[in-house]
């Protein structure tokens, strides 16, 4: 698994926390993480989209 070192490294901070997580044995993580940064992109898309007035109505 050398190749998955390598990606890690090149990802900066968040290849050390992913690094971390994975040596820890704390995969129960990645999910939360995944979807804490997909509702991240949406609230940035909403911001700057046309669709926003009909995902504001979501929350």
């Amino acid at each position: 698994m050398k190749w998955f070192g390598t990606i890690l490294t090149r990802l900066g901070t968040a290849g050390e926390l992913l690094q971390f997580l994975w040596e820890r044995k704390l995969w129960w993580l990645f999910p939360m993480i995944l979807v804490l940064l997909l509702f991240g992109l949406l609230m940035i898309s909403a911001q700057t989209s046309p669709i926003a007035p009909f995902i504001y109505t979501i929350f």
